[in-house]
């Protein structure tokens, strides 16, 4: 292998190593006969994802663990494991930082759900990235009132009143602790400066002035 790509046999036994830490299920015989060999049953059922697409993917299943839906979750705990064991200790300790800043309340009202729309895709990037990065954000937002307004916040946590979520931060517009509803921002940069995250305890009020439930 090594002759045949041009490199070495270190290089060959190292990216054989990656590969393996990935999942494929690769052997090796010593011997006549012998060689490194992928299993030819694997990839039957199998993804390799990138470790934002695997956080993703276990903060989508706890927000899901955490509405208690029965449908479909029967192998929920064993999904989880294997996501967890893919990444390193100091990696899972990030995750588990990040789930906990992902707050589910009670379902929406219909008032409120008849007026929700999905927000813009740019918009739903940079909130994605300025939150799991702890980066502050500018947005531009309307309010109920249709009254827009340009804002930087701090995305501490985000509440999902299912179906509408919401930025819980700090507006520094108002110098106080404000959640914002996502579909009403229009639009949304990062800043490049970070902030430090603040308990839970300093955003007492959900949407429509109901207790944040923790």
């Amino acid at each position: 292998m090594a002759r045949q790509f041009g490199v070495s046999e270190r290089t060959i036994s190292r990216d054989l190593s990656l590969m393996r830490d990935q999942g494929m299920q690769i052997d090796a015989d010593r011997g006549r006969g012998g060689g490194v060999r992928l299993d030819r049953n694997w990839g039957v059922g199998r993804i390799n994802l990138a470790y934002s697409e695997a956080v993703d993917l276990l903060i989508s299943l706890a927000v899901a663990e955490q509405m208690k839906s029965p449908m479909f979750l029967a192998n929920l705990d064993s999904v989880r494991r294997q996501l967890v064991a893919s990444f390193s200790p100091a990696k899972r300790d990030t995750v588990e930082h990040l789930k906990s800043r992902i707050l589910v309340g009670v379902t929406a009202s219909t008032y409120v759900q008849a007026g929700t729309a999905s927000p813009p895709k740019p918009v739903v990037q940079a909130l994605h990235q300025a939150f799991t990065d702890q980066e502050m954000l500018e947005i531009r937002y309307q309010r109920e009132d249709d009254e827009t307004s340009k804002r930087i916040i701090e995305p501490h946590y985000l509440l999902l009143k299912y179906p509408v979520w919401y930025v819980v931060g700090f507006d520094h517009l108002r110098k106080a602790p404000r959640t914002f509803r996502c579909d009403r921002i229009l639009a949304a940069s990062r800043t490049g400066t970070h902030f430090q995250l603040l308990p839970k305890e300093d955003f007492p009020l959900m949407p429509d002035g109901d207790e944040l439930v923790m």
